[in-house]
């Protein structure tokens, strides 16, 4: 199966091909060129360097979130717009789970975090599954504090470790808290081929989408809705 998986959540973009499992050609970079334009640059470079065409992709893998409300709305977009025109079912993968995905296959469970910016973090639990990863409780966007306390409550008192694409932030919030003892692990934030290999998963037990039903994973409300909030 011929994948095409992109990540669009966070400055550290990425775009990946894929083989089944096996990462074909790739695209890693954290550039200040926005999305509507870096993207399909990337997308370009991915398949000329592997010698493919866009017909060929059997299937799209996105990250759908949480992140920068821009760079996913681009990245859903693009996928939309791909899977409608080529006729090809979609794998949204949470960027939480491409993180929490990348810890040692010794540890059952794992806390995906992300820094969310604003004082706040991204995280989710999850639990190693057969198939890839089965999550514990909801992804959630909260102050650091309130973030490791409801984590070492969906853990039910089991231990857990901590993969984050923000070790330094993570590891200074952890001081105090109630998961203070958990091991923190960096991740590596191109999470592309991780969101690949998902994906491929979720093929195989035919959790996919289509172009139509495809949507985001925000978490957190966009900066308009929060300031209509305000003001209502």
């Amino acid at each position: 199966m011929l994948i095409l998986a992109i990540d669009t959540t966070s400055s550290a973009g990425s775009v990946a091909l894929l083989r089944d499992l096996d990462v074909v050609s790739q695209v890693a970079s954290a550039d200040a060129e926005p999305y509507s334009t870096r993207l399909f640059r990337d997308v370009e470079r991915v398949m000329h360097d592997a010698g493919m065409r866009m017909p060929d992709i059997e299937l799209f893998a996105v990250a759908s979130g949480p992140g920068s409300f821009t760079g996913v709305r681009v990245g859903l977009a693009a996928v939309k717009a791909w899977a409608e025109v080529y006729r090809k079912p979609v794998a949204p993968v949470s960027a939480l789970e491409a993180i929490a995905f990348q810890a040692a296959s010794s540890d059952s469970l794992i806390a995906g975090i992300a820094d969310a910016h604003r004082g706040q973090l991204f995280a989710g639990l999850y639990q190693r599954a057969e198939y890839g990863m089965s999550r514990r409780g909801e992804d959630v966007v909260m102050p650091p504090a309130e973030c490791f306390a409801y984590l070492a409550e969906q853990a039910e008192g089991a231990p857990f470790v901590i993969r984050t694409t923000a070790a330094q932030v993570v590891q200074t919030a952890l001081v105090g808290s109630p998961a203070a003892g958990a091991r923190v692990d960096a991740a590596d934030p191109a999470l592309a081929p991780v969101i690949g290999k998902l994906a491929y998963a979720r093929a195989l037990r035919g959790d996919v989408v289509d172009a139509l039903t495809l949507d985001a994973h925000y978490v957190r409300r966009s900066d308009a809705e929060l300031l209509w909030h305000d003001h209502s």
